[in-house]
């Protein structure tokens, strides 16, 4: 009986665990930077498609071909995903800095939220695309 209920545990941890990769494509639908509500960009898309331990970030203008600005790794830990930038289009403070979000997938919606290390608190929402 007591192996049962040990094995119940576990399964009803593991169920609840959370996903062990962000693996697909999230579209950027809006954020909150510094207290300060933003929506999508209007005029274009930003997506990030995540591998099993990679991401990459793109614009999309209507009528453009994908624009990679932004690529890294990360890797999740309970509620924490960790991001390490390694390549940024534009300047960055964050190239080879991780950087520790608290994150949670809601049906097909992504939630990052943190401080970057410039001290802006961040909280972006990302819906799932494939």
């Amino acid at each position: 009986m007591k192996v049962f209920a040990g094995i119940f545990v576990i399964a009803v941890l593991a169920a609840f665990s959370g996903p062990k990769t962000l693996k697909g494509t999230w579209r950027y639908a809006g954020g909150i930077y510094n207290g300060k509500k933003e929506g999508a960009p209007a005029g274009y898309t930003l997506r990030r498609n995540y591998s099993d331990t990679t991401f990459e970030a793109f614009v999309i203008d209507k009528g453009s071909k994908p624009e990679k600005f932004e690529s890294g790794y990360y890797f999740l830990k309970s509620d924490t995903c960790i991001e390490t930038e390694t390549f940024s289009k534009q300047p960055s403070k964050l190239t080879g800095r991780p950087v520790a979000y608290h994150y949670e997938v809601r049906k097909d919606s992504l939630i990052l939220s943190g401080t970057l290390p410039t001290g802006m608190i961040i909280e972006e929402y990302w819906k799932r695309v494939k």
